[in-house]
């Protein structure tokens, strides 16, 4: 497969897999190449991004495992939207993420979205990306998937001095979990919809 080619495929699967990354044999995998060539199309994308300033983004490799992130020079700009969380409108599923993750935190994106009965990556990378939300350690077995936990700035765009101060959850919703999103968006909506 040709150089550029390779690239562009690349960084496709690794823009769509976001945070999860992906390791040369799973690149091997998907595009039926040798891990000699995608080893070495990864160099090249990695230092086309380095070397390029009209590239914000640059390509890490963490622990074997390659993600897209951010260059660390563009902080100051990312600064500004994480700052400013109100200037955008949260989407209902990223306010269902958000609290579940209040109520019930620290909790892993697989328990989130056994609550949901749907994926919840793009609300999680919202929400994480808006500083509403953090990792707050690995749970315990194999695989340590992430916690999550609210951040300070949650407290701060809520208007809330603890998580005390978060209204009490219905009774109902202790007894009935297939409701339990359901009143979890409910009562949060109500709670603080003045809030925006």
């Amino acid at each position: 497969m040709n150089l550029e080619l390779l690239m562009s495929k690349l960084e496709a699967l690794l823009f769509v897999v976001g945070d999860e990354g992906i390791n040369v044999k799973q690149f091997s995998q998907l595009l039926e190449v040798e891990s000699m060539e995608i080893e070495a199309a990864l160099s090249e994308l990695k230092t086309y991004y380095e070397e390029s300033n009209m590239r914000g983004i640059t390509l890490k490799n963490l622990a074997g495992t390659y993600q897209l992130t951010t260059k660390t020079d563009m902080a100051d700009t990312i600064k500004k939207l994480v700052e400013n969380p109100t200037s955008h409108v949260l989407s209902t599923a990223s306010l269902e993420v958000l609290a579940i993750i209040a109520y019930k935190q620290p909790i892993t994106r697989v328990e989130i979205e056994d609550l949901r009965g749907v994926k919840s990556d793009r609300p999680i990378q919202t929400l994480v990306s808006r500083a509403l939300i953090q990792e707050v350690g690995r749970a315990e077995g194999t695989g340590r998937a992430i916690l999550y936990g609210t951040t300070k700035e949650f407290l701060n765009y809520f208007g809330l001095d603890s998580l005390d101060e978060l209204p009490p959850l219905p009774e109902q919703v202790l007894k009935d979990d297939d409701q339990e999103t359901d009143l979890f968006m409910t009562k949060f909506q109500e709670a603080f919809s003045s809030e925006e």
